[in-house]
């Protein structure tokens, strides 16, 4: 099935399992409040990035006995699907509600483009010491800044690269791949310094490419590769090299926000941060475990995966070190050096 394809029937799934507000409820809504908020998603709910946003939804719902009800728009269809849009959208009030990615919003929030610095994450325990410490609560107060509120985390997980033509062991192996990045600076910079031709699409458009050879690879978390059954469209061979962790954020329009009551405030907070706590479990299930049952998943579809050394993902750090350092001053260099320290200091 095309992705363009599976969105748009994960768009009208998502429709159908919205909760409409009895009439009768609706003429009881308190002053100011509309009768459906817009959730915006890249993914829908057969991802763990839309699950996290129907279990949101959900909470909400149900919490607030119907005031607050959420409509999901997987495929960002509210912004014909251009990702990179998305930050902006919400911030205008074009989109109420969002669990979004930092890669997708770091165009607009330049601080976002820490979590896509090549290899600082080594492990889940540096994601969490980040986003659940100090650095995550600066981060949360420049969205706050930047127009909108930011409530939880979640997670889309570690990015690893697959590709139609050889195992990549080291960087000369990209070397000429076109391999379809969200479009970001940074991504462009880190595979262009790996010799790899970045090519810059909507994950709408990546899988129709992969699937003709007009791509040759991608980057994204291991659940995705699975539930867009990448393997069908020529994704044979996967490295796991964990170049960068891709966290989630749940955020409010502004105004939206501020035409609820205090209450209501806090129960959207609170269902937020458990749908965060929930969706991340998802995201990290088949990988933290010892025996990492997706992989042998993704193995059993005949995809070569291919494990890196920590020799041969050495030579990746070195590689895209100088990518590292000229975004370290981008991003602001007070604010990665205290991630670095929170990793450093993690448990």
């Amino acid at each position: 099935m095309k992705l363009r394809t599976f969105l748009t029937s994960a768009v009208a799934a998502a429709a159908a399992l919205a909760f409409s507000v009895p009439a009768a409820m609706a003429q009881t809504l308190p002053a100011g409040y509309k009768a459906e908020y817009r959730m915006s998603l890249v993914l829908g709910p057969a991802f763990p990035w839309g699950k996290g946003g129907e279990l949101w939804a959900n909470k909400v719902r149900e919490r607030t006995q119907g005031r607050i009800n959420i409509k999901l728009y997987p495929g960002v269809s509210l912004i014909q699907g251009d990702q990179t849009r998305e930050f902006s959208a919400l911030r205008q009030g074009v989109i109420d509600m969002a669990v979004g990615s930092t890669i997708n919003w770091s165009p607009q929030v330049k601080q976002l483009n820490l979590f896509s610095l090549p290899f600082l994450f080594p492990d889940y325990k540096a994601v969490d010491a980040v986003t659940q410490g100090d650095v995550g609560k600066q981060i949360f107060a420049t969205l706050d800044k930047a127009g909108v509120v930011p409530l939880a985390w979640g997670e889309n997980g570690y990015r690893e690269i697959s590709n139609s033509k050889k195992a990549i062991k080291t960087p000369a192996d990209l070397k000429g791949l076109k391999i379809r990045v969200v479009g970001s600076p940074l991504f462009l910079d880190t595979f262009t310094a790996l010799g790899a031709n970045p090519t810059q699409m909507s994950w709408a458009d990546a899988q129709p490419a992969f699937a003709s050879g007009a791509v040759d690879g991608q980057e994204n978390p291991l659940a995705i590769f699975t539930a867009a059954k990448l393997h069908t469209v020529a994704q044979k061979h996967l490295t796991l090299w964990g170049y960068v962790n891709d966290p989630l954020i749940f955020v409010v329009n502004k105004e939206i926000w501020n035409s609820w009551t205090p209450a209501d405030r806090e129960i959207v907070k609170q269902a937020a941060i458990d749908a965060g706590k929930e969706e991340i479990a998802i995201a990290r299930k088949g990988v933290i475990e010892a025996d990492r049952p997706l992989l042998k998943d993704i193995t059993g579809l005949g995809v070569t995966v291919t494990e890196l050394s920590a020799e041969e993902r050495a030579a990746f750090v070195k590689a895209t070190r100088p990518v590292y350092e000229k975004w370290k001053g981008q991003i602001g260099a007070d604010l990665v050096v205290a991630a670095e320290k929170a990793i450093a200091a993690r448990k």
